[in-house]
Order: structure tokens, then sequence, then C-alpha cells
């Protein structure tokens, strides 16, 4: 354990280090909030739209903003970075699993994120008023769908960043993957606006996890028996990918030793 906890440590040392890049992409989530807020705002003003009426769809965006805030402290970047340049090959030496290090170090810079969006939401709350909670069970259901998505998202990130066993460039991997995430995750669109086919297929993959889910359980959109198989399909989806991604970390090995690395 004392290895794991080393790594997260180093990696909230870096974050902190390199503080002015945490803080403009902090700043850059942040100011999709706003532009999002204002253009909700003049759509739906007093009616409803989808079934959303404005302090849902307000209190649905500023939990899509702590979604995209939280694991994203460019541990992406660096896993990539190692795999391309064939440095992987040292970490593979270390007494310690590569992949639980490589989630130790994401989960090292989460203390730091929540500390942004407790910033934001803080000022959010200050000049819009107060946002809707859930009750006290769904409360509990939502905090749990939160703490999924740290392991959900790093894994998104880290099964990425497998590509590089195959290609050079992680950059157009990287805009793929954002650009996925933020279509069927719900982030930009609630899934609720998606055509039926779509919506289905959105909700029950692991990219609703990450916005979809604990947004709507927050709102009061999904509550009871429907909250609990929607954080019942995050955590599978977490053990699906985390042992998906171990398997496809080998077959990259072998491909690495094949280029020589």
């Amino acid at each position: 354990m004392k290895p794991y906890l080393a790594h997260a440590r180093a990696a909230a040392l870096s974050a902190l280090a390199y503080r002015a890049n945490f803080l403009l992409s902090v700043g850059g989530v942040a100011f999709q909030l706003i532009a999002l807020l204002a253009v909700w705002k003049v759509l739906l003003g007093d009616g409803r739209v989808g079934g959303f009426d404005w302090p849902q769809m307000r209190a649905y965006l500023v939990v899509g903003f702590a979604s995209a805030t939280l694991v994203g402290t460019f541990v992406d970047f660096r896993m990539s970075h190692r795999i391309r340049s064939g440095l992987v090959s040292l970490d593979l030496v270390k007494p310690v699993d590569y992949q639980r290090a490589r989630f130790a170090e994401t989960a090292g810079g989460v203390w730091i994120e929540v500390v942004a969006v407790a910033a934001v939401v803080a000022v959010t709350v200050a000049v819009g008023g107060a946002l809707r909670t859930p009750p006290g069970p769904m409360l509990a259901l939502f905090a749990a769908s939160m703490v999924l998505l740290v392991p959900l998202k790093f894994a998104v990130s880290y099964l990425s960043t497998m590509a590089c066993f195959w290609t050079e460039n992680y950059v157009g991997v990287m805009w793929a993957r954002q650009a996925l995430t933020s279509l069927l995750s719900g982030a930009l669109v609630p899934l609720a606006f998606f055509p039926g086919w779509l919506a289905t297929a959105a909700q029950w993959s692991p990219f609703a996890g990450l916005t979809s889910t604990p947004a709507l359980i927050f709102i009061g959109r999904a509550s009871g028996t429907h909250a609990l198989l929607l954080v019942a399909t995050q955590l599978g989806w977490v053990l699906a990918m985390w042992f998906g991604a171990r398997l496809l970390f080998r077959r990259g090995l072998r491909r690495l030793t094949v280029n020589g690395g």
C-alpha cells in the first residue's frame, strides 16, 4: 500500500507544482459551464423542455461541471508519453502493479480537483441561488455515483492510452475520446434529448456514468430502483473495464517487445 500512497502523493505535488496549467484547465471547464448556463436559461425561460425546467437544468449542468473537472490532471498524457517513448519498460521492473500505480496517481490529484469544484459551485450558488438537492437516501446514492465516477473515468482514459502501443499519435485518440464522451455522457446535452434508440444505447454505455447518472440522481429524475440500477451499471462498467484494460495492456506489451521496446 505504501508505494501506491507515494504515487498518489507525488501526483498531488505535481499538480500543485504545475498549478497554472491546472487552473487554466479548470477555468476552461468553468467557462463552458457559464456558456451552457446562459444558453439553457434562454431556451428554458420559465417553461420546460424535454421534461427539464430551469432549476433542474442548472443543477444538471453544475454536476456536469464537477464530473468534467474530476480526473483531469493530465495523467493520460504522462502514460501515453511513457508508452510511446518506451519508458514504460522501466515502470515494469518496479515492485508495483502498473495499472494500480497509475490509478493511485489519478486519485492523488482528485482532492485538489474537489477543492476547485467546491469553489466554483460556491460562486454559482452565491450568484444564482441554492441548488435543489435530493432527499437523504438519494443524496447518499449520488455521492456513491460520484465516487464511482473516479475509477470509471480513469478506466476510460487508461484504455485510450493503450492505443499508443499501436499508434504513435495520442492527440488524435484523445480528441476522439473527448468527443465521444462529451456526446454519450450527456455532458453537453442530456440524453433525454437524444433519439430513443440512441438515448437507450448511451444510457447503458460506460459513458453515461461520467455525467448523466450522477446528474439525474441529483436532480431527482432517477430515484429508487432506477437510481440503484444506474449506479450498479456504473460499478459493472468499472469492473469490466478495469479487467479488460489488464488484458489489453498485456497484449500491448507483446507489441512493445516486438518493436524492440
